[in-house]
């Protein structure tokens, strides 16, 4: 390959789009930083397009430019397909950071999940279909560092080159098998994903599992430490989890020691972190201990049986649909699709096309069988 074309300046971006437009498709990819930030950026936007006589990459670099929004607008435009390799992280994060909206995908992930193809990350289609090993080192690298590495830069332009000829193969097979208006439907409820959310839960220590149910006294523990961790990771710019991650916050809450020499009983524990900070963790867990215990979460209401009993019936009929024909369930339905029928029960096909959740191409195919699932139930 050829090196990729660095793009650091809004005017090298606005020649760049301007540049691009002549093609009906743009393999695109990102970096971000979320293993080594407390705030996620994304730090590299790759794009590749196939110009006949060869595949041209470029690299944009979202920390040197001011002004995304001309490749916003690309991204928008219905009639450029913007190929990418499990979309949705990329565009929800895009949508996070840049206000980017998309219109016309398509996902190689998607396309070989469509096609019941048991591996399906990029690496194992790049294998199968070009007999190209992708190093990994880089995977879990440090994308905010400038300047980045050579061999980082060449990692990142791998992710995209070779898009523009895997999506015609998989299209190719999917219009073979007649799948590529299914392929299609699921690419448009992909765009649609909303943005990534940087908001922080103070409540969300309820959601990190424990052995057993908390006592009151632990729950109040467990919260106080999980909300330090927080302002701890926001202060420092890292992940929560470089401060401490979630089994050791249970841990101290489930032993709630007393004193430092305590901390050193409690196993799985980082001996660093503890040692940085057991002073802080003491006088936490003194507070907490003092303070009125947080309420429970109130659960949520159980739909009634009959709704239950029309979701397990539905649930069951994708069960046999996607072993069947050699996919997993979500490629048939999705469950949010499923939980909107047997909430809803529409009784033909005019009440179908109500439900948001079933697009055109699974209620031509399937509205026959939902239909009279219903009915039976």
């Amino acid at each position: 390959m050829d090196s990729p074309q660095i793009i650091e300046t809004s005017v090298g971006l606005s020649n760049l789009v301007d540049y691009l437009r002549q093609f009906p498709s743009i393999a695109c990819d990102t970096e971000s930083n979320g293993l080594f930030a407390y705030y996620e950026r994304v730090c590299l936007i790759q794009l590749s397009v196939d110009a006949g006589q060869a595949i041209e990459d470029y690299i944009v670099d979202p920390f040197a430019i001011d002004q995304m929004q001309d490749l916003g607008q690309l991204f928008a435009d219905p009639e450029i397909e913007i190929i990418f390799h499990a979309a949705e992280y990329d565009i929800i994060s895009m949508k996070r950071d840049f206000s980017f909206e998309f219109t016309h995908l398509f996902d190689t992930y998607i396309a070989a999940r469509v096609l019941g193809y048991d591996k399906v990350g990029l690496g194992a289609l790049l294998e199968r279909y070009f007999g190209i090993d992708v190093d990994k080192r880089f995977q879990q690298a440090n994308w905010s560092l400038r300047p980045l590495p050579e061999d980082q830069l060449a990692y990142a332009q791998m992710d995209t080159h070779y898009l523009p000829a895997l999506r015609d193969l998989l299209a190719a097979e999917l219009q073979k098998k007649n799948y590529l208006a299914e392929a299609r439907e699921i690419f448009a409820e992909i765009s649609q994903a909303p943005a990534a959310s940087r908001a922080f839960d103070p409540e969300g220590f309820w959601r990190i599992r424990t052995p057993r149910p908390l006592q009151p006294t632990e729950a109040a523990v467990l919260r106080d430490l999980y909300q330090w961790r927080e302002r701890q990771a926001a202060q420092q710019n890292i992940p929560p989890y470089k401060v401490m991650r979630d089994n050791e916050l249970v841990a101290i809450a489930m032993m709630q020691p007393r004193h430092i020499d305590h901390l050193e009983r409690i196993k799985g524990a980082s001996r660093q972190s503890l040692k940085r900070y057991g002073r802080s963790i003491i006088h936490l867990v003194k507070h907490a201990q003092q303070s009125p215990p947080p309420s429970p979460p109130q659960q949520q209401s159980q739909p009634d049986e009959d709704i239950l009993n029309r979701y397990q019936a539905l649930y069951e009929w994708r069960k046999r649909r996607a072993a069947k024909r050699g996919v997993e369930g979500d490629i048939i339905i999705s469950k949010s699709a499923l939980w909107a029928l047997a909430h809803h029960v529409p009784a033909n096909l005019h009440e179908l096309e109500q439900i948001p959740e079933i697009g055109p191409y699974r209620r031509q195919q399937y509205a026959v069988e939902l239909l009279e699932i219903l009915r039976s139930v």
